[in-house]
C-alpha cells in the first residue's frame, strides 16, 4: 500500500484526476498474500489516503459533494477487488490442499493395490504349484493303478509272449533240420527262417504294448485310433476272459476318426473299464457273462468308447458314489481306477459316465473330442 500511495502522489501531477488504480493493485496483493484481513486493512487504508490526498478538498478527510460518488465508488470498487482476490485465494488454496489429499489417497490405493496384486500373484503361484502337484500325484496313481492292472494280466501276457517264442524256437529247430538233409533243403530252411523272424517280431511286438502299459512319462499327445487300442487291449484280455468264462465282443465303427490324445493315458482308461467289467461278473451264474466293447461317432465333434457288461449291474447308491476317490465295491481294492479314469477323460476335454445297461449289467461311456485340425490326418 505505501508503494502504491508513493506511486499515486508522484502521478497527480501528471494527470488532471487522480489516478487511482494502483491502490487497487494493492488491495488485491494484500487479499491475496494476507487474506481477508489484510485485505479489509488495505481497503481501509486506501480510503483514508485517497480521502486525504487525491478527492478535493485536499488535506482534509472531508469530500465535498462533487466528488461523493467518485469517492463511493472507488470504496466499494476496493471492497469488491479485496473480496475477489481473497476468495480466489481460498479457491486455489482450498483446490491445492484437495489435489494434495488426492494424491495421498491415490499414494494408499497404489500401495494397497500392489500389495494385493502382490498377494494375488502369491495365490496364483502356490495354486500353480498345488495344481502341478495334483497332476504328479495323478500321474503317480494312473502309473499304480496300470501296475495292479496289468498284475491280474500276468497269465495273459505270458501266454501272449509264449507263443511267438514257441513258435520261433520250433521253426529254429525245422531250419536245422532242413538244413541238415542230403542235400540241404534251402527253400524250406529260407521259409523257416521267414517265419522265425516273422515270430520274432510279433514277439517284439507284444512286448513293446506291454512296456507301453508300463511306461512312466509325461502324457504325450499324438494321432490315435481308439480302435486300434482296444483291439490291442482285447488281445491282452482274451485268455484272463477265457479263464473266467467270459466272452469278449467288439462292436466297432469301420469309419472312426483318429482323435489326438495320450496313447498309455486312453489305453489305461478302456484296461480299467474292461478290468471292472469282468470283476463286475465274477459271481454271475444266471446268465452268459458277456462283455461289449463299442466306439462310434458321437456327434459331429466327438467319439464314443462304451463296455458294457452283463454283470448285477448299479445301485442307485453306488451310482452317485462310483467315480468318487478311495470308493469302491471290490474286497481288494483301491477306489482310484475310475477316478483317475474320469480325470485323464477329462483332461482330453471329454466326459465318462456310468448307468445301468439296457439289457441288466452296467454301461460305461466315455468321449473323446475331435481336433479342430483334420482328426483323419
Amino acid at each position: 500500500m505505501a508503494v502504491a500511495f508513493a506511486l499515486t502522489f508522484a502521478l497527480r501531477f501528471f494527470f488532471p484526476y487522480p489516478v487511482l488504480f494502483l491502490f487497487f493493485a494493492a488491495v488485491m496483493a494484500s487479499a491475496w498474500f494476507g487474506g481477508t484481513g489484510a485485505g479489509l486493512f488495505a481497503v481501509l487504508l486506501s480510503t483514508l489516503l485517497t480521502d486525504y490526498f487525491f478527492v478535493p478538498p485536499f488535506n482534509s478527510f472531508f469530500v465535498d459533494a462533487a466528488n461523493i460518488s467518485y469517492f463511493g465508488a472507488f470504496v466499494i470498487c476496493a471492497l469488491v477487488a479485496s473480496w475477489i482476490s481473497s476468495t480466489k485465494k481460498k479457491s486455489e488454496e482450498a483446490l491445492k490442499e484437495a489435489r494434495i489429499e488426492l494424491e495421498m489417497r491415490v499414494t494408499e490405493r497404489t500401495a494397497e493395490l500392489q500389495k494385493s496384486n502382490a498377494e494375488l500373484r502369491w495365490t496364483i503361484q502356490e495354486h500353480d504349484k498345488a495344481q502341478q502337484a495334483l497332476r504328479e500325484t495323478q500321474t503317480e496313481l494312473a502309473h499304480l493303478s496300470r501296475v495292479f492292472s496289468m498284475g491280474e494280466l500276468t497269465s495273459s501276457i505270458a501266454h501272449e509272449i509264449s507263443q511267438p517264442l514257441t513258435a520261433v524256437v520250433t521253426h529254429g529247430h525245422a531250419c536245422l533240420e532242413w538244413l541238415s538233409a542230403s542235400p540241404p533243403n534251402i527253400e524250406k530252411a529260407r521259409r523257416s527262417t521267414e517265419n522265425i523272424i516273422h515270430d520274432g517280431t510279433r514277439a517284439g511286438a507284444v512286448l513293446g504294448r506291454i512296456r507301453s502299459l508300463f511306461k512312466k512319462e509325461s502324457p504325450a499327445q499324438d494321432w490315435l485310433d481308439m480302435n486300434e487300442v482296444i483291439g490291442e487291449l482285447t488281445v491282452f484280455l482274451r485268455d484272463e476272459a477265457g479263464r473266467r468264462g467270459i466272452s469278449v465282443r467288439t462292436d466297432l465303427a469301420a469309419d472312426l476318426p483318429r482323435v489326438n490324445g495320450d496313447r498309455v493315458q486312453l489305453q489305461q482308461v478302456v484296461l480299467n473299464l474292461l478290468m471292472n467289467g469282468m470283476d463286475a461278473m465274477s459271481g454271475l451264474t444266471a446268465r452268459p457273462k458277456q462283455l461289449v466293447i463299442g466306439s462310434r461317432r458321437h456327434d459331429a465333434g466327438t467319439i464314443l468308447i462304451s463296455v458294457q457288461d452283463s454283470g448285477v449291474g448299479l445301485r442307485p447308491e453306488i451310482e452317485s458314489r462310483i467315480f468318487e476317490p478311495f470308493f469302491t465295491t471290490k474286497p481288494q481294492g483301491i477306489g482310484m481306477g475310475l477316478s483317475i479314469s474320469r480325470s485323464i477323460v477329462e483332461s482330453h476335454r471329454g466326459r465318462l459316465w456310468a448307468e445301468p445297461g439296457r439289457s441288466g449289467g452296467s454301461l460305461f461311456q466315455f468321449t473323446i473330442p475331435l481336433d479342430s485340425g483334420d482328426s483323419n490326418a
